[in-house]
């Protein structure tokens, strides 16, 4: 099982990745929906899902590039750049109540699994 933790990883990375751009999606459409004399606030959030889209591409080439094949740089790049936008989420959206933790705790499990098994393959390269 260790010998394949970073490619298991990857695909958590690129799960993540997919269910954020499905999230993106959903974003922009609810800034469509935004009524509008809040033009400004139906801007934020379409730059919101604009920002989550490219996110979540970043960590799906990542992983098929990276992670795929144990980069340390890879390793350091998904990291950072997944954990910070879902600490960001957690602190932003989950622990505030905005979002129910029934469907709202998915993004947060598969990060912490991505981070988890590409953490025991980087550390069992030789």
């Amino acid at each position: 099982m260790n010998k394949y933790a970073h490619k298991v990883g990857a695909v958590f990375y690129g799960l993540w990745g997919v269910l954020h751009i499905v999230a993106a999606v959903k974003v922009y459409r609810l800034a469509l929906a935004v009524p509008e004399d809040l033009g400004m606030v139906s801007a934020r959030v379409m730059q919101n899902a604009w920002n989550l889209g490219w996110i979540a591409l970043f960590a799906i080439i990542v992983a098929i590039t990276m992670n795929w094949k144990n980069s340390r740089t890879g390793y350091w790049l998904n990291l950072v750049v997944v954990s910070l936008a879902d600490i960001g989420f957690l602190l932003a959206v989950l622990l505030p109540g905005a979002l129910p933790l029934a469907p709202g705790l998915v993004g947060p499990a598969v990060w912490v699994l991505a981070v988890l098994f590409s953490t025991i393959g980087i550390y069992q390269k030789k």
